[in-house]
């Protein structure tokens, strides 16, 4: 089978075209065509009156050797890679001593347990919420009600951080072992539609994410695997081996159960900052990393639907449109859109009382009213918050409290037009832009919540957007804060075995350990810490 990359044709191209147009491009008659399937589809909407759609498509021709041979130069005409990914490793017969525990139930404590789960390992995977049913309910309690339950929230429990957010599934990953596609497939079983498998920016979206979350609990448990939910960490045990190095032996329950373990998975996400104090108080190497700051910006989706598509606007094909957008500051800041939710909703991300911090979600239909994105600051420990390698969890504290109390200190946000954000007033009333925050706005100056450097560099960075996005910077679009957890403010080093540098056994991974961006990249790299924890166990 051969794989044609980059094939291109018109938004609203009849069905027959795309077999013509891989006979043309192949320079082979009707005949010789035998199948064809759509590996990747997505569109280039640079021209917006003139919108292509990109096809990478598999095909099954009467000559692959003469067509191979046509093309030898050319990148896009290539035998079909295996998309097939191989567990490393099988558990002995046997079994371990000691079972591996994987820390945090989130898209990378997943498809760790789920992986060594299938290569036979048994894990024992902990998570200091709740099942996702019940972390649903008190998370929509905060929502409605206003009422946080610091242990069950957005941040916390079954399926992580990532079960209340767009569901995005991709990212510039270009992993040669198929890890990836893995993530996908193992979705795709667990209830995902198809479509991801084929859309270059695949998505699920928050209400199908939790009945895939249950079903590969299912499979782990099946597997072997056990769960314990309500179990937050709070103490590490590390002893010092016959050689001289520091090495866990175990972890301690907030149910007060110590578990003996000698392979400990880190995977908690990037808000669980009582457990990154208690790692940094038992010595686990720590470093402080860049993250950025600032607020949820808030559209009506049909603006940026017209704005990017023109008159294609609405088309089923394309969706709701999206968009990325940077400019680099005379204050020598960057502003940059953040995880944008198309036709989604900004949501209550806190999870400590007395602090307001946001998201944005989307749902699979993406059909909101209104689009929304992050609109932040890039920040860097050297320049804003030296020293201590945990003084950027004091820093988004700092500024998650100023925004309780610009909010009301009732769990609202607050909230600005940017006219008035460009203007440096406070906003009295609404204007056209409805909020979509639960449980709900208050009008004010955001300028109380954010750093002055961040103020600046919004106020230059959105009239040069308006003018990339006719309709960005519209006096009444409106401004939610704050973002403050856009990725974990430290990284717990790992080294070239994926252990902690000072801590064997170890293995520190996902977001909260600094070593990646969103659910699919999370879950990949979930993937590698269960080969290093298998390859590790096989070989002791």
């Amino acid at each position: 089978m051969l794989r044609i990359t980059e094939l291109t044709l018109p938004l609203h191209h009849p069905d027959e075209a795309l077999p013509a147009a891989i006979c043309k491009r192949l320079r082979i008659g009707p005949r010789d065509l035998i199948r064809h399937v759509v590996a990747r589809r997505g569109h280039d909407a640079r021209d917006k009156a003139n919108i292509q759609l990109v096809y990478s498509v598999d095909v099954n021709v009467k000559d692959e050797t003469a067509v191979l041979a046509r093309f030898r130069k050319d990148r896009n005409v290539q035998r079909t890679p295996d998309p097939r990914y191989h567990l490393v490793a099988k558990a002995p017969a046997s079994g371990t001593s000691k079972r591996p525990v994987v820390i945090g139930a989130g898209p990378c404590g997943l498809f760790a347990g789920l992986i060594l789960a299938q290569m036979g390992f048994r894990p024992i995977i902990l998570d200091r919420g709740k099942v996702v049913r019940e972390r649903t309910n008190d998370t929509w309690g905060l929502w409605r009600r206003g009422v946080l339950n610091p242990e069950s929230n957005a941040q916390f429990g079954e399926g992580g951080a990532g079960t209340f957010s767009d569901g995005k599934l991709y990212s510039r990953i270009k992993d040669p072992c198929n890890r990836d596609r893995k993530v996908l497939t193992e979705f795709v079983k667990a209830g995902a539609p198809a479509e991801i498998l084929t859309e270059a920016h695949p998505h699920i979206g928050t209400f199908r994410l939790v009945t895939m979350v249950e079903s590969m609990r299912r499979t782990i448990e099946e597997l072997g695997g056990e769960y314990r939910f309500s179990s937050r960490v709070d103490g590490i045990d590390i002893a010092i081996d016959s050689r001289g190095d520091r090495r866990v032996r175990g972890v301690h329950l907030s149910t007060g159960a110590y578990l003996e373990a000698d392979h400990v998975v880190l995977a908690i996400g990037h808000s669980a900052r009582d457990t990154f104090a208690m790692l940094h108080a038992a010595g686990v190497h720590v470093e402080a990393k860049p993250f950025s700051i600032g607020v949820r910006i808030e559209h009506p989706q049909s603006w940026i639907d017209r704005s990017r598509f023109g008159v294609d606007a609405g088309n089923p094909i394309l969706g709701a449109a999206e968009y990325h957008i940077s400019h680099h500051c005379s204050n020598n800041r960057t502003v940059y859109s953040f995880c944008m939710c198309p036709g989604g909703t900004v949501v209550a991300a806190t999870s400590e009382e007395g602090r307001v911090a946001t998201n944005g979600m989307s749902q699979y239909s993406r059909n909101e009213r209104n689009a929304n994105s992050g609109l932040v600051v890039a920040i860097d420990p050297a320049r804003d918050f030296p020293g201590d390698p945990l003084a950027g969890i004091e820093l988004q504290r700092h500024w998650e409290s100023l925004a309780y109390v610009a909010g009301g200190s009732s769990y609202k946000a607050p909230a600005q037009r940017l006219e008035d954000f460009l203007a440096g007033r406070p906003s009295q009333t609404l204007g056209s832009v409805i909020p979509s925050y639960k449980p709900g706005v208050h009008m004010t100056d955001l300028a109380q919540c954010l750093p002055d450097y961040a103020v600046v560099a919004m106020r230059e960075a959105l009239p040069v957007f308006g003018r990339q996005i006719p309709g960005y910077d519209h006096p009444d679009v409106l401004m939610t804060g704050v973002e403050t957890r856009t990725s974990s403010p430290i990284r717990f080093t790992r080294g070239d075995n994926f252990q902690s540098l000072n801590t064997l056994g170890l293995f520190p991974a996902g977001e909260g350990a600094g070593y990646a961006g969103g659910i699919l990249s999370a879950a990949v790299d979930g993937i590698k810490i269960a080969e290093a924890v298998a390859m590790s166990l096989r070989d002791a």
